[in-house]
């Protein structure tokens, strides 16, 4: 690591991609163009660090609006002195005396700092010449038990606890790490059933991805009940029983109507039912949970986090045995250092992690989160699947790569989120030459 690298200015791009006119990412209650606030760190003499948080058209100016708001927070920072007290660090974004007010550590201002402190983290991995996933798998315990703010979480895990999952992880590093070099991480793919979609794009778009090797497919729920019993049925009659079917609902339903609804929809056999309530609703999540694992003879969990806030609202979820499924967001949690957390905490509980992706730059994010938990963590892909949508990768120096269904280990230094400077020319809003 370069030694005085520092931070000398914050730039935030407004890019937005017109998604909404063709129905992708359309599900029950979202349908907008694709955003990302996206950020570059400037430094004195290294590299630009990279970060961005997903977004959905209008509100991409509010996550930038915050972004140049806790700019202050970052520039004049060196890489060492970030990495000596990272917690520091993070504090002085998620506490700011006059911005937590409007969280706290929630919303437009930690998503704000999700795209700020991975775009450190993104600098630090460029410096070390490595990928995030092995800049993180290969850094002493007590480097990355320093790294999070156990503050209200401690409860249910201790620092001592997180050293001896991470301590753990260490057996058998090495021969993980040959199987995903050699196989590559499990994956399941959205695009087939985003809710605007007709039924005839569904089934051309199932049949297409069951050809190219998808053994894992989600459709989107949340429509007229017998509208989702008929698409589900159709993507069931399509790839047979042997294929794991998720559903994702997006908050739509209140407790007692999703418990209704997934009475008729646990006949196809799905895997997991994804956000089917409010995501703040905990113990709904839980009543939820108890009746689709009885309804469904345990074949079927519950799965949500894409919008929980932070490690507070992971840990109650947890907790109360809410989720069979961990779908941390990369950035709207703030950054890596609390998914640290988050993924310790999932561990503990023995629930398996599967990040929410798609968006902008979200596949490309949490593929270092997903192989950095098999490595040192979780230790295993019993239940662990990372999210694909095959939309927007082109706009990215080192885009994803996917081959029959898993994830290929990205080797690139960084955090595999850097834009191509024509892509953000082109889609920043309202001057870029697709706005205009």
């Amino acid at each position: 690591m370069t030694g005085g690298t520092r931070v000398t200015a914050v730039r935030v791009h407004d890019v937005r991609f017109p998604t909404a006119a063709a129905g992708d990412g359309s599900d029950s209650l979202n349908r907008g163009d694709y955003s990302a606030s996206y950020v570059e760190l400037a430094t004195d003499g290294g590299p630009t660090g990279a970060g961005l948080t997903f977004t959905n058209g209008r509100g991409n100016e509010l996550t930038c609006a915050a972004v140049r708001a806790l700019a202050h927070h970052v520039v004049g920072r060196t890489v060492p002195e970030v990495a000596r007290e990272p917690v520091a660090f993070w504090r002085s974004l998620t506490a700011d005396p006059q911005l937590r007010w409007l969280g706290p550590e929630k919303g437009v201002i930690h998503m704000a700092t999700g795209a700020l402190v991975n775009a450190v983290w993104d600098l630090r991995a460029k410096l070390a010449g490595v990928p995030v996933w092995r800049l993180l798998a290969e850094l002493p315990t007590d480097e990355l038990v320093r790294t999070i703010d156990f503050h209200h979480i401690s409860d249910a895990l201790t620092p001592d606890e997180a050293a001896g999952i991470l301590d753990r992880g260490r057996v058998g590093l090495a021969d993980r790490l040959d199987q995903l070099t050699r196989d590559g991480f499990p994956a399941y793919t959205t695009s087939v059933g985003w809710l605007g979609y007709p039924d005839q794009q569904v089934r051309e778009l199932t049949r297409a991805a069951y050809a190219q090797g998808w053994r894992a497919l989600k459709l989107k729920v949340g429509g007229p009940i017998e509208d989702d019993l008929r698409r589900v049925e159709l993507v069931r009659a399509e790839v047979g029983p042997e294929v794991l079917l998720m559903l994702d609902a997006n908050q739509v339903w209140g407790v007692d109507e999703a418990i209704g609804n997934l009475a008729q929809l646990v006949g196809v056999d799905p895997y997991w039912i994804e956000e089917p309530t409010h995501a703040d609703d905990v113990l709904g999540h839980a009543r939820i949970a108890e009746a689709v694992g009885r309804q469904s003879g345990g074949r079927c969990r519950v799965a949500t986090g894409e919008m929980a806030a932070n490690r507070v609202i992971f840990k109650q979820l947890l907790q109360a045995g809410a989720i069979g499924v961990c779908q941390v967001d990369a950035c709207r949690v703030g950054g890596v250092d609390e998914v640290l957390a988050i993924l310790l905490m999932a561990a503990k509980f023995g629930v398996p992690v599967c990040p929410h992706a798609g968006g902008v730059g979200l596949c490309e994010y949490v593929q270092h989160l997903s192989i950095f938990d098999y490595l040192r963590v979780g230790c295993s892909l019993a239940g662990r699947m990372i999210e694909y949508v095959d939309h927007l990768h082109e706009h990215f120096v080192d885009p994803v790569r996917v081959a029959g269904g898993r994830y290929q280990l990205p080797v690139a230094p960084g955090y595999s989120v850097t834009m191509r400077p024509e892509s953000v020319a082109r889609f920043s809003f309202p001057d870029g030459p697709a706005w205009r």
